[in-house]
Order: C-alpha cells, then sequence, then structure tokens
C-alpha cells in the first residue's frame, strides 16, 4: 500500500528526523507507527545518522503491529526486522539475525540489556508506550537508563504521557534527556514541583502539584515535545459513551455495606478480608462485578446483575460483533459459563477478529490495551468491570475508536453497579483526564509547515 501522509504526519516525521531527542505524544488512532518507521527510514538510508534501531514494545504491539506495519506500507518494504520474543532460545536466535531493526516486548528489556549476551550497540530507540517507564523503581527503567549514555537518538512515543498526574512525567523525561530538563533525581522534581498532601505524621503517601508547576513543567519539556489529538486532525466517527446501571437488592446492598465499613465480610463458607484501603477497593470493585475472592482463593458469587445486563447489550446489538472488557479472572469465568466467547489472545484472535468471525470477544485491558488495531472487527466496547487506570482505559477505548473504524459510531458502554465503588472509579478518570489533558494542549504541536 501506498503511503500518502497526512499533513500532521509530515510533520511529525520530520519532527522526529530533527530531534535526537523527542516526545511525540499522537493521540490513539494518528498513525504513530507507521510515522516512526518512515522517520526510521530515513535516518538510516537517506541521511545516514541511524544504523542499529531498537524498538521496544508492549508484547503483542511487537509482535503483531510493528512487524504488520513494515509489511503493509511499500515504502518500507526495504526495511529488514527482527522480533526478539518468546523464549530465551527464540530471542537469541532473533538476535543472531541481521536486522535493520531490532524489536523486543518491554519485559524483555532487562534480560536484552545484562543477560543476552549480546552487546547493546544500538544508536537509536524507539520507546513506543513511553508512559510504560514511568516507575523509576522498575527494572526496564534502570536497565533503559544503564545504557541511556550509548543512546544517539530515542524517540518516546505514547498518547498518555500522565495519566496518573505530573509526577509520572519524571521518570518518562529522565530517559529521553538524561535529567536536562525535570532533573536527575525524583526527589528534586517532587521539591520543586510538588508538596506533600496525603500524610501521617513523617510519612508522606502522596504530593499535589503546586500552583505553577503544571506550567513550568511544560514549558521545560516543550523543546522536546509535540502533541496532537486525533479530534484535530482526522475524521473521527461519532463517540457515544454510556452507562447501564444495575442496582443490587437490599440483602446485597447489606453486605456490600458490611464489607465498606468493617472490613469484613461474613460468608457461609468462610470470610474475606480486606487488609487496607487499597485491598478494599479491588474487593468492593470485585462485588460490584458479581463476585468476590475469598481468603481461600476461591470465587464466592454474590449476583447475576451484570451478566444479565450483558445479555441485554448482546441481544440488542443483533449480531453486531461485541468486545468485552474484564477486570478480574472471575469475570472472564463468569462471562465464559454465560455466553459463548473467545478472549483475544493470539495473532489469529485478532485476525479472526478483525474478519467478523467472533461475535463476542473478550479482552483484558493490561494485556490488550496498547497499539492493537481492532476496529475492523467492531463498534460496540463493553466494560463488564471498570480499571482505576486512565491509560489502560483510554487506550483500550482507542482500539475501536481509531482511524479505519468504518462505522459511524463507536459506543463504550459501561456496566455501572449504582452506588458501589463503580461510580467513584468512573468519577476518578474523569478527574485524572484533566491533567492529561492540559499537558497535551500545552504542547500542542503547531502544524504551520
Amino acid at each position: 500500500m501506498k503511503f500518502a501522509p497526512h499533513d500532521y504526519q509530515a510533520y511529525a516525521i520530520d519532527y522526529i528526523e530533527t530531534h535526537p531527542v523527542a516526545a511525540v505524544l499522537l493521540d490513539m488512532g494518528l498513525g504513530k507507527t507507521v510515522i516512526s518507521l518512515t522517520a526510521i527510514a530515513d535516518l538510516l538510508f537517506d541521511s545516514f545518522v541511524a544504523h542499529r534501531v531498537l524498538v521496544i514494545a508492549p508484547l503483542r504491539v511487537a509482535r503483531d503491529t510493528w512487524p504488520a506495519e513494515i509489511g503493509k506500507w511499500s515504502h518500507l518494504q526495504h526495511l529488514t526486522y527482527t522480533v526478539a520474543v518468546g523464549t530465551a532460545k527464540e530471542r537469541r536466535a532473533a538476535l543472531m539475525r541481521s536486522a535493520d531493526i531490532t524489536i523486543i516486548n518491554r519485559e524483555n528489556l532487562s534480560w536484552l540489556i545484562e543477560d543476552s549476551g549480546f552487546p547493546f550497540d544500538y544508536d537509536t530507540v524507539i520507546v513506543d508506550e513511553l508512559s510504560s517507564f514511568k516507575n523509576h523503581q522498575s527494572k526496564r527503567f534502570k536497565a533503559l537508563l544503564r545504557v541511556r549514555p550509548t543512546i544517539k537518538r530515542i524517540i518516546g512515543l505514547t498518547g498518555t504521557p500522565s495519566s496518573n498526574g505530573l509526577m509520572d512525567l519524571w521518570a518518562e523525561f529522565r530517559l529521553l534527556d538524561m535529567g536536562q530538563r525535570l532533573g536527575r533525581f525524583i526527589t528534586q522534581y517532587r521539591n520543586t514541583y510538588f508538596t506533600p498532601d496525603k500524610r501521617n505524621g513523617e510519612i508522606i503517601y502522596s504530593y499535589k502539584p503546586l500552583p505553577f508547576a503544571e506550567d513550568a513543567i511544560y514549558r521545560k519539556i516543550s523543546d522536546i515535545t509535540i502533541s496532537m489529538r486525533s479530534t484535530d486532525h482526522l475524521k473521527m466517527p461519532e463517540l457515544v459513551s454510556t452507562q447501564y446501571e444495575v442496582q443490587l437488592s437490599d440483602a446485597e446492598a447489606e453486605r456490600y455495606a458490611d464489607l465498606k465499613q468493617e472490613l469484613i465480610l461474613q460468608l457461609p463458607d468462610g470470610e474475606v478480608t480486606a487488609a487496607n484501603a487499597a485491598a478494599l477497593t479491588g474487593k468492593l470493585a470485585q462485588l460490584a462485578n458479581g463476585a468476590i475472592y475469598a481468603d481461600t482463593g476461591e470465587v464466592v458469587e454474590f449476583h447475576e446483575r451484570k451478566l444479565d445486563a450483558l445479555e441485554d447489550i448482546i441481544e440488542s446489538a443483533n449480531g453486531k460483533p461485541v468486545l468485552v472488557a474484564y477486570w478480574f479472572r472471575h469475570d472472564l469465568q463468569r462471562i465464559r459459563s454465560r455466553f459463548d466467547v473467545r478472549e483475544l489472545k493470539s495473532s489469529k484472535d485478532i485476525t479472526d477478529w478483525n474478519s467478523g468471525k467472533i461475535p463476542v470477544a473478550v479482552i483484558h485491558p493490561a494485556s490488550a490495551g496498547h497499539g492493537l488495531n481492532l476496529q475492523a472487527g467492531g463498534s460496540t466496547l463493553v466494560w463488564f468491570g471498570l480499571t482505576w487506570s486512565l491509560e489502560l482505559y483510554q487506550q483500550t477505548n482507542a482500539r475501536l475508536w481509531r482511524q479505519g473504524q468504518s462505522a459511524g459510531t463507536v459506543v463504550i458502554q459501561h456496566i455501572v453497579t449504582k452506588d458501589t465503588i463503580d461510580e467513584r472509579i468512573l468519577k476518578a478518570l474523569q478527574a485524572k483526564d484533566k491533567t492529561q489533558a492540559a499537558l497535551i494542549e500545552a504542547v500542542k504541536a503547531d502544524l504551520k509547515i
């Protein structure tokens, strides 16, 4: 297929080629993979400033999306690539192949750098989903930081740079510019732009930005950052977001209240304890979905109201494909017990979905939220169970609401149990979006080219 870039794509390609360090915040569906590959092809074979390229991506994106994009476009056919995923033996075999681009999943990055036995001689690195490096204590962050001084060009790609607030940005930009803009140490960043928020004596649990922090941070990073929204540059299908409310019975609501207030829920076959607030919110979310894990690990079912709602939604679809996002494993088990569904995990699953062969598919946001192109298979997504992560929430929605969606309308339905933590999760997602939207707006690209 011939690639005829939109103006915004041409701008982004040029930006990558002219900036050795680039944070490219492209909204879902804007084609960040083909943009990056086009720039890399030019850097490899036009300007000759790149020689060995490493792409770090989520597993399925590394395995499926990047190779598919290289094979899709005629102007990329001369690029050679190798995909280092799978067993250690398979990864080593991939690294033995001579290729322009090495693609690896982020979980194996520390193995590549520390244990593979191959020298890290990549002068150009693309981090697909830069936001997955927001934890400065993770192995992948520390491994990449260790070799960062040897990398001459680095491109960070993401549509959700600060899904949990401004604190996320430090680690991401520490990798990109080695601390030039936001400081070399997280303590320095916190002291400069934040003040303690929730605390217990000397123990600080969270921080909140100082009044000037957002503008100051955006100014600091603006010279290496561009941002683009899909709604600014594409004719996107209409997005309809709705809630399908279900109501607990009086007895179920009483049990829910018992767990919330006492942290202990008495059950016929044992008891469930929530030792702290984090565990409690997880257990409340499980209960809102209709089942909960007992301390023994067994699944205790409480209601089928969300399953009934999902049945109504599937029936009202009248044969149109429905994609269902679940969060807990027992959600998947219960959905499977009621409906004939197929989980999208393998390349064949994704191909069959996009070919219209799967009437009802299920996905987990953590494993299928990034980079997968699912828009050809349907236009209805149902959230059976919600996630606290704005990044996973937005990325999962963008599997259907993106460029290439043939339907005029994409419907995102949230099955929400009334008067439960479900309502709080939705509000939290909306509140987190405000900070991220401000970041994207502050560094939005000037497309006057």
